[in-house]
């Protein structure tokens, strides 16, 4: 009988530095299941083998692509069970795109919202300051409507403390 070489097997800090990844990042996901649990040594330390470099190369490589741990986690269903197809992966892959689609257009919503706001402020060294005004406000933030309540705010207060007539320049 054909005695099978040993995978060889590597404490935790080899793993960290071969993939990059910190140590209690490895040992979270070992906890929610992302990493199988490796054997240990006869003194409790945790040991790695290379399927375990491979599947957290895997993570990492999911993780910097945006996917999240539940992406990855159903990616890794369908690895684990040796029965995927190209066409499962796509799907979950194309639902990944579409999740990206979402965050680019909250994200220049947010930038047009962030172009307002600042371009509201004079840059001086005044006490009042429409970011600050506007992230004080109660309410969603959207095309600017906070920052133009922000700005009747700061004048009502400027024309009160002018008194009668008088009103402060920025």
């Amino acid at each position: 009988m054909a005695k099978t070489a040993a995978k060889p097997e590597f404490p935790i800090g080899a793993l960290a530095k071969e993939s990059a990844a910190n140590i209690e990042t490895i040992r979270y996901y070992e906890k929610i299941g992302l990493m199988p649990k490796p054997a240990r040594s006869r003194g409790g330390y945790r040991l790695y083998t290379t399927d375990h470099l491979k599947r957290l190369t895997f993570i990492r490589r999911g993780r910097e692509l945006g996917f999240s741990l539940d992406e990855l986690r159903n990616l890794l269903r369908l690895v684990d069970g040796h029965a995927y197809t190209c066409a499962e992966v796509r799907a979950l892959t194309l639902q990944h795109v579409a999740g990206i689609h979402r965050k680019i257009a909250d994200l220049r919503r947010l930038e047009r919202v962030m172009t307002t706001i600042s371009s509201e402020c004079s840059g001086r060294r005044i006490p009042d300051c429409p970011v600050i005004d506007a992230l004080f406000q109660t309410g969603p933030v959207s095309n600017g409507s906070r920052v133009a309540a922000a700005r009747n705010l700061r004048r009502r207060r400027s024309r009160s403390a002018a008194g009668p007539g008088r009103h402060f320049s920025n």
